[in-house]
């Protein structure tokens, strides 16, 4: 049993779990408030972080089945051909009708308890976003430009979006700020993840943005977008606290540049590498160089989001006590 557990939060990328739990906390940062009843609040966060989980499963699930052929060719990525291996095809799609099943019911239901019709069209249309992402015909991350497109607004929008309407209708203009900065950021973060596949995609005619930017390219608009989300981030929470009865809160948003400033010169590197190795006429060391530097990505991912995470649990208790 165990081991079964072990192979679908393979499968399912379980790494996203993290990130998951940022975009609930920012969202119920922003949206809850002291007035909501306590049981009300708990079932309303348990609903939430389980259908923003149920959907990012089933597009990881989704994205490993389509993914498969490309990734025989890449040994960094053995563990996902195992898992799939171990379980077959066949029972991963029966999982994946399960799961589509079990979480639209979750969804219906919240849709009930919560009365907001919104939250079941931005559903439907993010995990349409997300099947399409990954699967054939369609298959949009092979489709230049749209693969940001749709990136950004399933992992950057829609799963924060969720959360916030699931305890507030009201659209404030400080938190639209933070999203557009978490939307940026978080793209900016991934790229470096397409540079880690850009050699296989390119090979396979999968025209990414990276593929399509080139990678020298790709590393500045990683740079630019980290660095433009960032400010717009730490603006909107500066601006809610300096408003607020705690101003002297927003000298905790020095954090923000100390974690962006860590993963900048990550990128920096590969940016330094990706050049050398286009000037090399595609020289093999430094090919592996930045592939190898480039799959340290999720730890980047991580140490911003849990920063941003941070942040929005400040906020949070800022509004409770």
């Amino acid at each position: 049993m165990l081991n079964l557990l072990r192979i679908i939060s393979t499968i399912s990328r379980a790494e996203f779990l993290m990130p998951n739990l940022g975009s609930l906390i920012l969202g119920l940062a922003w949206g809850a408030t002291p007035t909501i009843n306590l049981n009300t609040l708990a079932v309303l966060i348990v609903l939430s972080f389980t259908i923003i989980n149920g959907s990012s499963a089933i597009g990881a699930q989704i994205n490993t089945l389509s993914d498969y052929e490309l990734d025989l060719k890449d040994p960094r990525k053995n563990n996902l051909i195992k898992a799939v291996d171990m379980l077959g095809k066949k029972l991963i799609k029966t999982f994946i009708s399960l799961e589509f099943i079990i979480t639209l019911a979750l969804v219906i239901f919240f849709i009930y308890v919560n009365n907001n019709l919104w939250l079941l069209l931005m559903w439907i249309i993010g995990i349409s976003l997300g099947w399409i992402y990954s699967a054939p015909p369609i298959r949009l991350k092979a489709r230049s430009w749209l693969a940001p497109v749709s990136l950004i607004l399933v992992l950057g929008i829609f799963p924060v979006l969720f959360a916030y309407l699931t305890f507030t209708t009201n659209i404030q203009p400080f938190f639209m700020l933070a999203l557009i900065g978490l939307a940026m950021t978080i793209y900016g973060v991934i790229i470096p993840t397409e540079i880690r596949d850009y050699f296989g995609d390119k090979t396979m005619q999968i025209k990414t943005m990276t593929v399509h930017l080139g990678l020298v390219k790709a590393c500045v608009v990683s740079i630019i977008l980290i660095t433009l989300g960032a400010i717009f981030f730490i603006t909107a929470y500066l601006l809610e606290w300096i408003n607020g009865p705690r101003p002297l809160l927003s000298l905790i948003l020095l954090i923000i540049p100390v974690s962006v400033l860590f993963v900048l010169t990550k990128i920096k590197k590969l940016h330094r590498i990706s050049k050398q190795y286009i000037n090399s006429h595609e020289n093999t060391n430094l090919k592996e160089q930045i592939v190898n530097i480039s799959a340290h990505n999720p730890k980047w991912i991580m140490i911003i989001t849990q920063t941003y995470s941070i942040l929005s649990i400040i906020l949070l208790i800022n509004k409770f006590v």
